[in-house]
């Protein structure tokens, strides 16, 4: 079953939000978090709000660039655990 499947099962009270957390496979705290959601923004609010926005542990071009730079000029002679140490 789709996601939207059960939650309508469970919007029209054929079956109780824990059965629903189970089918899906998600914990009741997620469910509860759903369902406070889909209150408040209807099936908009059950997108994934992390779309779009760049990870916080992206490392910048420039540091990548460096780092690529002396693997390959410096320490080429390293095996990459080698040069993971070192650096």
């Amino acid at each position: 079953m789709k996601r939207q499947d059960v939650l309508l099962k469970v919007m029209a009270r054929k079956m109780t939000w824990w059965q629903a957390a189970e089918i899906i496979g998600v914990t009741d705290r997620t469910m509860r978090r759903w369902r406070e959601r889909l209150e408040q923004d209807g099936y908009n609010g059950l997108a994934d709000r992390r779309k779009g926005k760049p990870s916080f542990r992206r490392v910048p071009l420039a540091t990548c660039e460096e780092v690529l730079r002396l693997y390959q000029e410096q320490y080429f002679d390293l095996s990459i655990r080698h040069f993971h140490e070192k650096l």
